[in-house]
């Protein structure tokens, strides 16, 4: 039986994009294909400019669950404790890279729980069928395989020619986000994402919204 590791899971606000506002379980997998995780290796990752703790199961609600029914329980469970009735239930699917994790299984096990499924990927693994809300976050140097989906959002900036928003506008994508680089030049580069999307109104700015106002 497969075992799902969780860092994290926890009820608060979707802070990004399209579906800024709502309120949801983010269901954080352990694991990525970009990075170790690990400060040591940050410099030498294909992906080096994450701010996310995802290494392990030590965060608040996070373990090991063997079988997608007892992930499924412990998700529905977080969001019975922090939510009154009313709403769809609904789980975002986060990590690291949460699709080296979810499956079919478990998607089918949140969906028989009551849920709406929505998945945040950096695109290089392509998406199983029964998800409601793909949000794909392309990062430079890796492979794109998952070309369509509700929302494109792209770190803004990113040096390399290949991270360039115009390299995605063809794509399959309802959305599309320019979030601010949060590093120490965050005033510049979002003041840079903004003036972007004014000039290119096929892109909106996305603000992480849930920092701003103290939110996990």
């Amino acid at each position: 039986m497969k075992i799902y590791s969780v860092k994290e899971a926890y009820v608060t606000l979707q802070g990004e994009g399209a579906q800024t506002g709502r309120a949801a379980v983010f269901l954080r997998f352990a694991g990525c294909n970009l990075w170790s995780g690990l400060e040591r290796d940050r410099a030498r990752a294909v992906c080096n400019f994450c701010d996310t703790d995802f290494v392990g199961t030590d965060g608040e609600n996070g373990g090991k669950f063997e079988g997608a029914q007892a992930l499924a329980d412990h998700v529905l469970a977080v969001w019975a404790e922090a939510s009154s009735r009313g709403g769809q239930p609904y789980v975002i699917c986060t990590g690291g890279e949460p699709l080296l994790q979810l499956d079919p299984n478990a998607i089918a096990a949140l969906k028989a729980a009551g849920f709406e499924i929505g998945v945040e990927t950096n695109g290089t693994i392509e998406a199983p069928e029964g998800l409601d809300w793909i949000c794909v976050s392309p990062k430079a140097n890796a492979p794109l395989k998952q070309l369509r989906g509700n929302e494109l959002k792209l770190v803004f900036p990113q040096d390399e020619a290949e991270a360039q928003p115009d390299q995605f506008e063809s794509l399959q994508f309802q959305h599309f986000f320019l979030q601010p680089k949060d590093d120490r030049a965050q005033a510049e580069n979002t003041a840079a994402a903004a003036a972007y999307c004014m000039k290119h109104p096929k892109w909106r700015l996305s603000l992480q919204t849930h920092k701003l106002i103290g939110l996990p």
